[in-house]
């Protein structure tokens, strides 16, 4: 089978879905019978690789206006499609012009078309930018979007989110995956830290995030020996409206922001903190929080987001997107003592086990079979 993937950009900066998308296509070329492409404009930052030894990844180096347009990637698009014709497209996002590129050709093409939304048409996501979307979605982006043969939501919460903009194909619910770190249950004791405590946001410093929330409920909580550490991508400078409401509450020694982490870094941020915190107010997934499931960390996080097994597995809460609610479920955090954590945090390292990316590639190829007439529908397609 001869899948191709088109996403936007790869960027490190762009959080979830190019380490999710990237994940997925380095998964699935390790399927049996299966050749995987990738298309990906590439500007001047750096960006999430696929496994170039599996994946076919073809790169188109686009500056902002480029990237805009999409003219080159369309290009390249109608070549592959034209000379090779692949099974079915797999398009990952909306609203941008590589994403229209990729409907329209597929359909143009007779190629089965697969949308991954990736949470870009989640009620929060429609209302920010809302007229901007809202004359899109009237010119060309429902009809688009009628034409999709099939949609991949990451859970239950975005496929009834699908349903409710009355989206009738079928839907097929299948989880981002994580790569497990090797992990011993001895390793998440934080019996002998030296210094503060620490709990750790890592995602984009984004408005989405609700990181003033996060601020603001840390500073009721008040923790004692307890440090906030942030780590992400500064996205259009939030972070500078993010320090001022750090300054106005006077909390510069309870809260550090470290950036942006990649691999090591990374890996040491989970390891040397004990708790975990993502304040959004919404994700299709987020895969940061199967991250730190992974390292054997408990989560505080939002309704917003479709994590509502924390409380039912004891490795985390799950509570309202406000100030109040998080700020309660910080106290109920900080005041456990780490064996408590550590013991949370094993049960949620087992539950982070039921995202092995091998096991979501299998699911997904089921999937594409079912699309192509090849095997019978798997069940998480949902009609």
């Amino acid at each position: 089978m001869n899948i191709l993937h088109s996403i936007a950009g790869l960027s490190q900066s762009s959080g979830g879905p190019s380490r999710s998308v990237v994940g997925l296509v380095n998964h699935l070329a390790r399927q049996p019978n299966t050749k995987v492409t990738l298309l990906s404009q590439v500007g001047t930052g750096p960006i999430i690789s696929p496994d170039t030894e599996h994946v076919e990844f073809i790169s188109v180096q686009t500056g902002r206006v480029g990237a805009m347009t999409a003219m080159s990637f369309a290009k390249k698009l109608y070549g592959i499609l034209k000379n090779r014709t692949p099974h079915i497209v797999h398009v990952h996002g909306i609203w941008n012009a590589a994403s229209v590129w990729s409907c329209t050709l597929a359909k143009h093409h007779g190629v089965p078309l697969v949308l991954h939304p990736r949470g870009m048409l989640e009620p929060w996501c429609l209302r920010h930018k809302a007229l901007k979307k809202k004359i899109a979605m009237a010119l060309y982006q429902r009809r688009l979007l009628d034409a999709v043969d099939l949609f991949m939501a990451t859970s239950q919460q975005e496929l009834d989110n699908l349903r409710a903009l009355n989206f009738r194909q079928p839907i097929a619910v299948i989880p981002n995956g994580v790569s497990l770190p090797y992990f011993r249950a001895e390793d998440a004791r934080h019996d002998n830290h030296t210094g503060p405590r620490k709990a750790l946001f890592l995602s984009r410093i984004h408005p989405k995030k609700g990181l003033i929330n996060l601020v603001r409920a840390w500073a009721q909580a008040d923790p004692a020996d307890w440090k906030l550490v942030v780590a992400g991508p500064n996205e259009s400078n939030h972070w500078a409206e993010v320090t001022r409401e750090i300054n106005a509450l006077g909390l510069n020694d309870s809260m550090e922001y470290v950036g942006p982490v990649e691999g090591e870094e990374k890996r040491r941020l989970f390891e040397q903190s004990e708790l975990f915190i993502l304040p959004s107010f919404s994700e299709n997934f987020g895969i940061v929080v199967a991250e730190a499931l992974a390292y054997g960390l408990p989560v505080i996080t939002t309704i917003g987001t479709p994590w509502e097994e924390l409380v039912a597995r004891d490795c985390g809460w799950w509570v309202e997107p406000t100030v109040e609610a998080l700020a309660g479920g910080i106290q109920d955090a900080t005041g456990k003592s780490a064996d408590e954590l550590h013991d949370m945090g094993i049960k949620g390292r087992v539950y982070a086990e039921s995202f092995d990316w091998h096991q979501i590639a299998r699911q997904t190829m089921e999937v594409y079979r079912w699309v192509l007439g090849q095997g019978d529908r798997p069940g998480c397609v949902h009609l």
